[in-house]
């Protein structure tokens, strides 16, 4: 907790502002003021049954981590009737087998080599990310609550699944992809809020959309950005998420309780050496995964010939097949790429890489995409552009 608590007051340090001209600054558009979109985008949403629906959002307010509880994106029964699984074997097994991982690279830590630990730890929890963004989808059993409990274990500490969840389903509303607004997993800015930023902070932002920077900085500006987030919340007064913390913490204490007494490991080395590259290995996936376009399927990437993350990321590398089939089985994908191909290629006009050595080398120490949204908002699917400002 100090070491949290430590980064977060240097980043609130290098994140002074001069005063807003604007009246919504990034955190606020993501719901913390509370103030409602006037015009808020419809958009074909699940039923927890599977059903598609007209939506839009929560009583017409801003799309945010705690306002999406509703959207029911989980699980697609459909779907499931049609594959004849109640319960999904393979994911069953593969949750098995990452926490037995996990267990037993910590136990025995001691007895193994550092850079092992570190190499196959990162890993692990970077695999465990993988397995809760399968789980959040409606896998592996038709029971939110089981699958709930087997997503909810916090062994990269930072994140509460319930929380990530909530942000991760509204992120596949498709018409909003990379809208520094909508959007909760964008990395774009509005210019409002580019310029609102102090330059120390806007350089971190530009050195990150590299890949060297996401690899060296990514993880730190992700949890301290968010981490920063929910404490001003709750300085603000707003505790709609307090009992959900109480509950994460407690499996933190766990989770450290485990690593630090029972496997004798520094809390130091599974923070840095376990859970900073193991973020990172993550970013990894995301790094390339959406750029801002005009029409919709565009913004959406694939990476093909992904050996080792393919299995890693449970094939969200052909990124383009999970926002078109999100509730598809990871085991699935594959082949349901393989068959539709030619279609997603041309829909997304060939956005795609061969490999991730191909991203690296595209991107090592060039940016991706300038931290600025190229039309300041995503355009709609009928192409024209929301408000600039929520509320």
């Amino acid at each position: 907790m100090a070491f949290s608590l430590r980064l977060i007051g240097f980043v609130t340090l290098l994140r002074a502002r001069r005063p807003s001209r604007h009246p919504q600054s990034r955190q606020d558009s993501h719901g913390l003021t509370g103030k409602a979109d006037q015009n808020p985008t419809p958009y074909v949403g699940f039923d927890a049954d599977g059903a598609k629906t007209l939506r839009k959002t929560k009583q017409n307010c801003p799309w945010n981590m705690g306002s999406v509880t509703g959207v029911g994106m989980a699980f697609d029964k459909e779907e499931r009737q049609q594959s004849g699984l109640r319960i999904e074997w393979p994911t069953l097994g593969l949750i098995i087998a990452i926490y037995a991982a996990w267990l037993a690279v910590t136990f025995w830590s001691a007895a193994l080599p550092s850079l092992f630990t570190i190499i196959f730890g990162s890993i692990i929890l970077a695999w465990h990310s993988s397995l809760q963004h399968e789980i959040l989808h409606g896998h592996p059993t038709s029971s939110r609550v089981i699958n709930r409990a087997l997503a909810t274990p916090p062994l990269s500490l930072w994140l509460p699944y319930e929380l990530y969840r909530r942000a991760h389903l509204t992120h596949h509303r498709d018409e909003r992809l990379t809208d520094p607004l909508d959007d909760p997993e964008s990395w774009y800015f509005t210019a409002e809020q580019w310029n609102d930023l102090s330059r120390p902070v806007k350089l971190l932002f530009a050195f990150q959309n590299t890949f060297v920077g996401r690899m060296l900085i990514g993880p730190a500006l992700a949890i301290i950005g968010f981490l920063y987030n929910e404490i001003k919340n709750l300085a603000l007064g707003d505790f709609k998420n307090l009992g959900l913390w109480v509950r994460h913490i407690i499996g933190i204490a766990l989770v450290m309780y485990w690593v630090t007494v029972i496997c004798e490991m520094s809390a130091w080395f599974y923070i840095f050496g376990m859970v900073y590259p193991g973020t990172a290995l993550l970013l990894v996936r995301s790094f390339a995964e959406h750029r801002a376009a005009d029409n919709v399927h565009e913004r959406t990437a694939i990476v093909e010939n992904a050996t080792f993350f393919g299995p890693l990321f449970l094939y969200n590398n052909l990124h383009s097949a999970h926002h078109e089939k999100p509730t598809m089985a990871w085991y699935e994908i594959p082949a349901w790429y393989k068959a539709n191909r030619e279609r997603l290629i041309a829909e997304n006009h060939g956005h795609i890489y061969n490999g991730y050595f191909d991203v690296i080398r595209r991107y090592l120490f060039t940016a991706h995409h300038e931290p600025r949204h190229p039309t300041n908002r995503a355009p709609r699917a009928d192409g024209t552009l929301p408000a600039q400002h929520h509320g």
